[in-house]
């Protein structure tokens, strides 16, 4: 398949700039047989005793950080990806290109870019570059919310399950954002079992496919961990015939990695995992997600999941109903097509 074949006009007016009022307030769009349009609460009107909810328990870095170089120009630096011996992988944006040696100054800190990857620069700090970032950095909004970091997006770029232990993600695992401490109390009350899984969600996840065929496309690199214990989960739930339900499509993608490289044990490095139609998912039989931007491998991953046919009838029925899409925007409830 093209590149080209998975694009859609979305209207601006579309995407979610802010969260709402209320996390489980956003609407729910449902496919099974049919589609149905309900709010993020009616989840647990599909969802029985002795199914499993898989979460990515992640926790965001506030990975966005304004600097000078010495010239007194304005850099800002987006984090990628914290390395060893106190370096850490970045993009940089600056009016002229940052040479290798030149010194940046973030406030107080002083750090060196000292090599360049592709794309990405490799800074030298003098400290754990996540104390840094921890004091002076921003929170990093996608690029297609038009505005700056605000004190609201401390709190509702985050999921309430995050493990702060795990701070090693550049981008928030969206899905997870519409579920409140109430509704999963509501959910665990059903007999619904709740497990988590850790994937480092890069900022790479905003890239769009530019390859036309998309089996060229070079995916980005994520570290994930799921452990013994969900493996041994998603099986019992399975042989027990109930349902497993991804938060997204990054515990999805942890998930499937750790089947592919064993379905009995769990599974700790970097995942590479390209999942577009063609693929068969081996653990996850339901899929909640949000409305992602055309063109990206994450909707490709949906349409692997649901159809092609099935993903374009849904969002073009999702911008005809003017669901708000994107990070912030409203969830979808899919279920896995098996034909």
């Amino acid at each position: 398949m093209k590149t080209s074949d998975f694009d859609y006009h979305l209207p601006e007016e579309l995407i979610a700039n802010y969260p709402l009022d209320s996390r489980s307030s956003s609407r729910l769009l449902i496919h099974s047989e049919n589609i149905e349009h309900k709010s993020f609460t009616d989840v647990t009107d599909y969802l029985t005793s002795g199914d499993l909810l898989v979460v990515n328990n992640t926790s965001v870095i506030p990975a966005r950080v304004f600097g000078l170089k010495e010239s007194g120009g304005a850099v800002e630096i987006m984090l990628e990806r914290i390395m060893e011996d106190n370096k850490a992988l970045v993009q940089l944006r600056s009016n002229r290109s940052i040479k290798i040696g030149a010194q940046i100054y973030l406030d107080s800190y002083k750090v060196e870019c000292i090599d360049r990857q592709k794309n990405f620069y490799i800074l030298q700090f003098d400290r754990p570059p996540i104390d840094v970032f921890n004091a002076i950095g921003h929170v990093p909004l996608p690029p297609y919310i038009k505005r700056s970091d605000e004190v609201i997006d401390k709190d509702r770029y985050a999921t309430v399950y995050e493990d702060k232990d795990l701070q090693e993600s550049v981008a928030a695992p969206t899905a997870g954002l519409h579920f409140d401490d109430e509704l999963l109390e509501k959910i665990k009350k059903m007999g619904v079992s709740i497990a988590s899984v850790n994937l480092n969600v890069g900022a790479g996840t905003f890239q769009p496919v530019k390859s036309e065929n998309i089996e060229e496309h070079d995916i980005h690199s994520e570290y994930i961990e799921v452990s013994d214990e969900v493996i041994a989960l998603v099986n019992k739930t399975k042989k027990l015939g109930n349902k497993v339900f991804a938060v997204g499509t990054t515990a999805t993608r942890a998930l499937e990695t750790a089947f592919i490289k064993n379905s009995k044990s769990g599974y700790s490095g970097y995942t590479k995992l390209f999942i577009y139609p063609g693929f068969k998912f081996k653990a996850v039989d339901r899929l909640i997600t949000n409305f992602h931007l055309p063109r990206s491998s994450l909707l490709m991953l949906v349409s692997a999941f649901i159809g092609y046919d099935n993903m374009k009838q849904i969002y073009k029925t999702a911008i005809d109903k003017k669901y708000r899409f994107l990070s912030y925007g409203d969830a979808m409830l899919l279920k896995k097509n098996d034909i």
